[in-house]
């Protein structure tokens, strides 16, 4: 992307490396609601675009950000129309939202929820965004929708699988379509115990903030339920790039699986080191040595190379899925044509989850005639769709969270090429991944979305 301010798409970068970035005002509106903050003007609309452009999980980011400007571009009527063609709602035609033109600005979160707050503010406070989305890490999401809560701005999650996001720390001003990590645990335990069997010791080496947490708790509960037992948790950080400290342990362990509660650059590095340390061809309780990501992507299998063959995890969706499984998943082809288009390669579950939320935000907007958080909050709550990739889909009002099926895959042994690198295990339905709004892992009875604010 281009370092300039803005370049030929009418891009416009914000944040801490935009030096002297256009400032828009911010200003306040009604449009047959309250007013509220950022109301546009009648020509055009800002969206800020917040994600990893640094740090561990840049790769994500970098797939999200071609998402969004894909999305960008059908929502103004240009390219083929995407998944505009094949989304149940027929409201969006490509005249971009309620008549104004889309425009866009972006900010690096670095993944630490410091800078993505920063970033998010200043596309608030400077850019006049009316939503925010975006980020590659669950404590950036729950920091970053937070802000959005108290200004008065809608946040459609980016990728975020901790259940804080929808759970403890949920929003009314927030909304989630991607998955979590109660979801992983519900689809992935029982292929585990198919798999593996139901005697066997786990160690967890989990990522130290609100996602790895609440992965490794999903996982350990799902798992021990079925048989398994714990026989050691190590956190560690963020910012790790070599893990052979951390793995070297598990040899002596007793444990017979190791798992894997790390995402992006870090799991790419854990899982080579575990893998450098012999643990994928190692013995231990009489059992071949399994190894586990819980969450994982296309884009993390390329980067771990060999090293993910026969590696069991979760995917939101796969680029695959409807050639594979047929037109209950319609709208993954058209998604991935447009996609593979315009850059050459296809899409990851983190483009994928970011394009439709850019798209089911302007939808929103639309059916309700208005920008004002309040109406996309009602206009999105308990919204039932089809045709984005996942087949039926519902927003849940009363968490703001999606509920559709679940893939678990795993890394193919003898993958064709290098964009086909992940097998679909198995289609886990919705039903067998849906929990009630009160779970004990989403904050029990005190977690409340609050009151959506319309900031003014």
């Amino acid at each position: 992307m281009s370092k300039s301010n803005f370049t030929r798409r009418g891009i416009m970068k914000t944040g801490a490396a935009a030096g002297a970035a256009l400032t828009l005002p911010t200003y306040l509106r009604a449009d047959g609601h309250a007013g509220f903050t950022n109301a546009p003007g009648d020509s055009e609309v800002v969206l800020g675009f917040n994600v990893p452009q640094s740090g561990p999980y840049a790769d994500e980011g970098a797939d999200e950000l071609r998402a969004y400007e894909l999305a960008v571009e059908h929502l103004n009527g240009g390219g083929d129309g995407g998944m505009l063609q094949t989304f149940s709602s027929k409201a969006l035609d490509g005249t971009g939202i309620l008549g104004r033109e889309v425009k866009f600005v972006t900010g690096d979160t670095q993944t630490k929820s410091d800078a993505a707050r920063a970033s998010a503010r200043s596309m608030i406070e400077k850019d006049g965004a009316v939503m925010i989305t975006g980020g590659s890490s669950s404590g950036v999401a729950v920091a970053v929708q937070a802000l959005c809560q108290e200004a008065g701005i809608i946040f459609m999650a980016g990728l975020t699988h901790s259940n804080d996001t929808t759970g403890k720390d949920r929003k009314a001003n927030g909304f989630r379509h991607f998955f979590n990590s109660y979801m992983t645990g519900a689809a992935l335990a029982p292929v585990l115990a198919a798999q593996y069997g139901t005697d066997r010791k786990a160690y967890h080496l989990t990522a130290d903030y609100n996602w790895g947490y609440t992965t490794q708790e999903a996982i350990q509960s799902s798992t021990e339920a079925l048989g398994w037992e714990t026989v050691n948790t190590v956190l560690t950080p963020l910012t790790a790039t070599d893990f052979s400290s951390y793995i070297a342990p598990v040899l002596n362990s007793g444990a017979d699986v190791l798992i894997l509660n790390h995402y992006g650059g870090n799991m790419i590095n854990s899982l080579t080191n575990a893998v450098q340390f012999g643990l994928r061809d190692a013995m231990a309780n009489g059992k071949q040595f399994e190894i586990v990501v819980p969450l994982y992507s296309e884009l993390m299998a390329r980067g771990a190379g060999p090293n993910i063959k026969g590696i069991l995890g979760s995917q939101n969706w796969d680029w695959k899925l409807e050639n594979e499984l047929g037109a209950k998943y319609s709208g993954t082809n058209a998604f991935v044509q447009s996609f593979g288009t315009k850059y050459g390669f296809p899409p990851s579950q983190a483009a994928h989850t970011c394009y439709v939320q850019t798209l089911l935000y302007a939808d929103a907007v639309t059916r309700a005639g208005s920008f004002a958080p309040c109406a996309v909050d009602e206009a999105l709550s308990d919204f039932e769709f089809d045709g984005m990739g996942n087949g039926p889909t519902l927003y849940r009002g009363s968490d703001h969270q999606c509920f559709k099926d679940v893939l678990v895959v795993r890394g193919k042994e003898n993958p064709e090429n290098e964009f086909d690198l992940v097998e679909i295990v198995e289609v886990t339905p919705v039903e067998q991944v849906t929990y009630a709004p009160d779970h004990p892992q989403m904050g029990g009875a005190e977690a409340s979305l609050g009151e959506c604010n319309n900031g003014a």
